[in-house]
């Protein structure tokens, strides 16, 4: 009995071999991405507090307006780069979009230009992780993708780590003023890492998730949006991402309000511990699951190991408010966010291979992570308000708890080839039926 043959997706895969001049630039982008996602961060409403006295209330406001605007562009901005060949051109405007609205916001501390700024931050920032990730699947193919995710993760972490350090010296020693400064070279450099990868080099179908050609030799269509959105595993992994969240965003900021009741003056210094510590642990334990991976680990077990993280870290933190022991604690998170940030990637890539709908995924999933941040923000301060601290870990325990059982028990295995009863009965000859597939 004769081996099957392999796709022309799998067959490309097996051959695919980017320069060390793309993959280099890849490697600068997702270090120096990393101050460029979110703009100034946390460290826009100090300067606006601080510098420019302005009302809690209107900081507030344009804080949340860039999350806000985030959240509703992630679909759309999934779809625009599966759609568009020019992903190195988006990324590149993304960059400098986010390094022009810094200075201008710089320039014009106004409330309704900052506002109006943040919008736009918030935008651009929507189209840099899937631009990101669709390159890096375009360059090295699905077969490669785990380790490329888990060192991608790797130098977003490390340069997440730099970044803080250096916010936080610049901050303190030099003026808030120079932070907006660091964000735009971030953002300049990540505008010039993207000319190190040549364009001839990404397979835009591959990077899309679809496969490289069907029997007549012409791409693929995309899956249709209704038919996709019907995947059972789909849903379930977005809720699992809901509920992911939901036991474990609002966590961190409960335990800074805890400290700043039980210890004022050590809770921003105890804070900034938590991010940094945080990011440092989460660089080794992005390259520990690529490796994992690569030994042949499944996804599930990996990722069931962040959901177990998450109810331990809520106990803990419901048992004390001691800053060193706050900080200790949240060395889980590294753990917990720095295998869910390789392991939502490769998921999703897995379960749109063949659809032409990978980066509706990233989207979908940023989306699903905003959803369970702000249901964990939301019912953690309410708990908190009404029964104290420690019923607000205790409660967003419980949450966690639930979350790992539901994806113990409701999500599949995704390392190998998924179940035809996901896909449909013709998913058996995907190489021939792409457009069912």
């Amino acid at each position: 009995m004769t081996a099957p043959c392999p796709s022309p997706s799998q067959a490309a895969d097996e051959t695919r071999m980017p320069s060390s001049r793309s993959l280099r630039g890849i490697d600068a982008l997702s270090f120096l991405m990393a101050d460029v996602r979110d703009g100034l961060g946390p460290f826009l409403s100090v300067f606006l507090k601080g510098n420019q006295n302005w009302p809690s209330g209107q900081i507030g406001i344009v804080m949340a307006a860039s999350g806000v605007a985030a959240a509703i562009a992630q679909v759309p901005a999934g779809l625009l780069v599966d759609s568009v060949r020019a992903k190195r051109l988006i990324l590149a405007t993304a960059a400098l979009c986010v390094a022009a609205g810094c200075l201008f916001i710089a320039r014009f501390p106004m409330f309704r230009a900052v506002l109006a700024i943040q919008i736009a931050i918030g935008l651009a920032s929507a189209v840099i992780a899937p631009c990101l990730a669709a390159l890096s699947l375009g360059l090295v193919g699905h077969r490669r993708m785990p380790s490329r995710v888990s060192r991608n993760e790797s130098l977003n972490h490390a340069g997440n780590f730099v970044a803080a350090v250096l916010a936080g010296g610049l901050g303190q020693f030099v003026g808030v003023m120079w932070l907006f400064y660091l964000v735009c070279l971030f953002s300049l450099g990540s505008a010039a890492a993207v000319l190190l990868i040549r364009p001839h080099e990404v397979d835009h179908e591959t990077a899309r998730g679809g496969e490289q050609h069907v029997d007549a030799g012409q791409p693929a269509r995309p899956l249709p949006l209704r038919e996709f959105w019907q995947r059972k595993t789909v849903r379930v992994f977005l809720v699992a991402v809901v509920l992911f969240h939901f036991g474990n965003a609002a966590m961190l900021p409960l335990a800074g309000q805890l400290l700043a009741k039980t210890h004022p003056g050590a809770d921003v210094i105890a804070l900034s511990a938590c991010v940094i510590a945080a990011q440092f642990v989460m660089v080794f334990v992005a390259m520990a699951v690529g490796h994992g991976m690569r030994r042949g680990i499944g996804r599930k077990p990996i990722f069931l190991v962040a959901f177990a993280v998450l109810p331990v870290r809520g106990l803990l933190f419901s048992l004390t408010a001691n800053p060193y022991a706050v900080v200790g604690i949240q060395l889980l998170d590294g753990i917990a966010a720095g295998i869910f940030g390789v392991i939502a990637i490769v998921i999703a890539s897995d379960i749109t291979q063949g659809t032409g709908r990978f980066n509706v995924a990233q989207g979908a999933t940023s989306l699903a992570v905003g959803i369970g941040a702000a249901l964990s923000q939301v019912t953690g301060g309410f708990v908190a308000e009404r029964f104290g601290f420690a019923m607000s870990f205790i409660v967003l325990s419980g949450v966690a708890g639930f979350a790992l059982l539901f994806f113990l028990l409701c999500m599949p295995e995704t390392g190998g080839k998924l179940a035809t009863a996901d896909a449909g009965p013709d998913a058996t000859s995907a190489a021939s039926t792409r457009a069912i597939e």
